[in-house]
């Protein structure tokens, strides 16, 4: 039986949001470890201060979450403040993980608008949270908002719990100017993965992480946005996983760049031409192979009548 989320703010949405935090919490103690072939900037984390780091998520958003009740604010004026609030988070999680790091880098902490990159998927777990389904536009996902599975909001409310942690480690890397700096803070507090040991491991990780988000931001999000998808990642038992939700991205497809308009287009063409070469080429194949063997059957019966006409001589 499909369990479906409340679609208006009630004491039944509440104990939803509250089993939400609970069971995701839950997942905490499972191995954490990225097993997608993507890389996360979360991963230079151990399994220890990673769940750490997803803890303190989840408490700064569970207090977050409160106070959005109490305001009672309705669906323009949520999403209005929805750069805000996440801005609040970030800024919020930031500190308290630092805490735990090195109180150094706090000092040198710069505010900015992060939100960006995450906007679209926030907007509609806070709608789902606070208001509740029946405020989510009808046209966005493949379901009538009505009948939002609890699922949905599962996979919504990971997925940012992940990006959030990506984040803030992103921001702590980029506070962090040099490689010694680096190493005292991952290195030296024991919060480090195995696989992120030594300086040229570290190195070879950033620059990993730099030419990813070029590859992604030119080739894959342009998929993404052409096929109607997002990526989004999960916790499972045997670790993070990724998978791909359907969701209408007209928005995205309005603010496409040059480059990644060149990108579709190709897409475009290769749909339209490829299946039709590959019908010409399986024709071809067949005909080729259709005459091939008529023409070994026809030698075989040649060289048959041959030596059948010398055997009876």
């Amino acid at each position: 039986m499909i369990q479906y989320w409340p679609n208006k703010q009630s004491i039944r949405l509440n104990n939803s949001i509250v089993d939400l935090f609970l069971s995701t919490q839950n997942k905490f103690i499972y191995n954490l470890s990225n097993k997608t072939n993507e890389y996360l900037y979360s991963d230079i984390l151990n399994n220890i201060y990673k769940s750490k780091l997803f803890d303190i998520i989840l408490d700064e958003f569970k207090e977050l979450i409160l106070d959005l009740i109490e305001l009672n604010l309705d669906r323009t004026k949520l999403i209005k403040l929805s750069n805000d609030i996440i801005n609040i988070l970030v800024d919020k999680v930031f500190i308290n993980f630092s805490l735990n790091v090195n109180q150094n880098i706090i000092s040198e902490y710069k505010k900015n608008n992060f939100s960006t990159k995450y906007n679209i998927l926030i907007k509609k777990l806070l709608i789902y949270l606070i208001l509740g389904s029946s405020k989510i536009d009808n046209y966005l996902f493949s379901f009538d908002p009505i009948y939002t599975p609890y699922k949905h909001v599962q996979i919504l409310f990971e997925n940012f719990i992940i990006e959030i942690s990506n984040l803030i480690i992103k921001i702590l890397l980029n506070n962090m100017i040099t490689l010694p700096e680096i190493n005292t803070v991952f290195k030296h507090k024991y919060i480090c993965n195995t696989f992120y040991l030594s300086n040229r491991s570290i190195i070879i990780f950033i620059n990993n992480l730099k030419w990813q988000q070029i590859l992604n931001l030119s080739i894959s999000e342009s998929k993404n946005i052409y096929n109607e998808n997002y990526k989004v990642w999960l916790i499972s038992s045997q670790g993070i996983i990724s998978k791909k939700i359907h969701t209408s991205r007209t928005t995205d497809l309005k603010k496409i760049k040059i480059f990644q308009l060149i990108y579709l287009f190709s897409l475009e063409i290769k749909d339209i031409f490829i299946p039709r070469i590959e019908i010409f080429f399986i024709q071809i194949m067949k005909y080729t192979i259709y005459f091939a063997i008529n023409l070994i059957s026809n030698i075989i019966i040649i060289i048959i009548k041959i030596i059948t006409f010398y055997l009876r001589k």
